[in-house]
């Protein structure tokens, strides 16, 4: 049975942790404020510059563009290059956050056995699990605690956009987590590459407008830049997400320890009241003895 002491020194090591937990919540809850702005400034950007691009590659053949072309992918139905890029956190800490996301990319693996997939991780954490799976990872690189910027979006898309147009892979996919709210943070696998127009645009609306320069032209410069905000876009994303995925682990962690430490304070009133009365006894025990 615990002793007094034992119990009072848990008191003050959940106490010591609550701390941690609450201090850590209040700096995630900041963080994720930030992060918020900076994805929804983002979204209307990267929605409009795939609605551009969507509608011209709708009234463009195939193959304009290096960017766009799918005949390697889809002449090879067996033995396919992929790179699946993995956008996660460097820390622990966020609940399920780095966990929903391990699951999607290896559910994405094992659905698809005939692909050769490499992966090009953008996280600490992943790499760390990945290490002991003996996958194949071609690129690693940590995530960073900054704030994202546009700059090193650029600096990845060109290294994709390069290995994409030297046969490094056939398709590109990006898994991310996207930010919904605080509490729900949703996996999302997207392919990159080749660019592909969206679904339920038409080319209709694009007849009638005259270009200059050409159509062509303006994909060549559109396209490059398609990749580099979506890149930019997950690694917003997945900013936000980790921030609100840590400030309810650590909002959740808070409170459990208050109830821990209600439950340890009722067992040492209880263990010191046993005490005492215990004391009690012995001492009327012993005046009744001398009577």
């Amino acid at each position: 049975m615990a002793t007094l002491r034992d119990i009072k020194r848990r008191i003050k090591s959940v106490k010591s942790t609550q701390q941690i937990t609450r201090a850590m919540k209040m700096v995630s809850a900041s963080k994720l404020r930030r992060a918020h702005q900076d994805i929804l400034a983002a979204r209307p950007y990267a929605d409009k510059i795939n609605e551009l691009v969507s509608s011209l590659l709708s009234t463009i053949k195939d193959g304009a563009h290096p960017l766009l072309s799918k005949k390697r992918a889809e002449e090879k139905e067996e033995g396919k290059k992929i790179e699946l890029m993995l956008f996660a956190s460097d820390r622990g800490l966020c609940g399920s956050f780095n966990a929903s996301l391990l699951r999607k990319t290896e559910r994405f693996v094992r659905e698809h056995p005939e692909f050769n997939i490499n992966l090009h991780i953008i996280s600490k954490r992943a790499v760390e699990y990945f290490k002991y799976r003996a996958a194949p990872v071609i690129k690693a690189e940590p995530m960073g605690s900054a704030r994202p910027s546009y700059g090193r979006a650029e600096g990845i898309a060109k290294d994709v956009m390069e290995g994409y147009l030297k046969d490094r892979s056939d398709e590109v996919y990006i898994i991310y987590s996207e930010f919904q709210s605080a509490l729900t943070q949703r996996a999302v696998v997207k392919r990159l590459l080749p660019v592909t127009p969206a679904e339920g645009f038409s080319a209709k609306t694009m007849e009638e407008a005259v270009f200059e320069p050409s159509k062509e032209e303006l994909l060549s410069s559109l396209l490059p830049k398609c990749v580099e905000v979506e890149i930019f876009r997950a690694l917003l994303e997945s900013c936000a997400s980790e921030h609100g995925a840590r400030m309810t682990a650590m909002d959740a962690a808070s409170r459990n320890a208050s109830e821990m430490i209600d439950a340890l304070t009722l067992q040492y009133n209880r263990a010191r009241q046993a005490t005492i009365t215990k004391e009690l006894m012995e001492i009327i025990g012993g005046a009744e003895a001398l009577k």
